[in-house]
């Protein structure tokens, strides 16, 4: 009978054994699993930044602002407009490309654009300017008017991106 106390000792102490194999083998598991889900969530986050990283790969870096002066202000007369009181409008203006070759365009076609802003300032009508909603129209019309004519050149792929009042005095 002391041997089979001993066998049921020597078992009782292999199922401890058993047991704590068992239970660092589950704590092994859940440890993997938190582990898996943790990298699963941030995982997600990093796929997400490698494609934004990637669109901004293929998208093209903007090349820096090339400013241009005109030199010239543009003086308009609105005689007619203004119940026979005489008032001027004169705009002196920047423009902005992003490439050299727009910029040398614009300097190349000077005279049809001063005679086409002329006729567009001309155009205006001196209530309508005294408007900040004015002032920004006619600026993006202006705009407009300039890229229609530089798309007029075949060897130009490129626009001006903005054009910019350095003063606008209304009398």
């Amino acid at each position: 009978m002391a041997e089979q106390n001993q066998k049921d000792d020597i078992e009782v102490v292999a199922e401890g054994k058993g047991n704590s194999k068992l239970l660092i083998i589950i704590a092994v598991v859940v440890i993997a699993l938190i582990g898996v889900g943790a990298m699963m969530f941030l995982g997600g986050d990093d796929e997400k930044e490698t494609d934004e990283t990637s669109e901004e790969a293929t998208a093209p870096i903007k090349q820096a602002p090339i400013y241009h002066t005109v030199e010239t202000p543009f003086v308009v007369n609105f005689a007619d407009q203004s119940n026979g009181e005489v008032r001027y409008l004169q705009i002196k203006l920047k423009v902005m490309a992003r490439s050299q070759a727009v910029i040398d365009a614009f300097q190349l076609h000077d005279p049809a654009l001063q005679h086409e802003l002329l006729l567009l300032f001309y155009g205006q009508i001196y209530d309508d300017l005294n408007t900040s909603a004015g002032t920004k129209a006619l600026q993006q019309a202006t705009l407009d008017k300039i890229n229609e004519i530089l798309s007029t050149d075949p060897t130009l792929s490129e626009q001006l991106e903005a054009v910019y009042f350095t003063s606008l005095i209304m009398q």
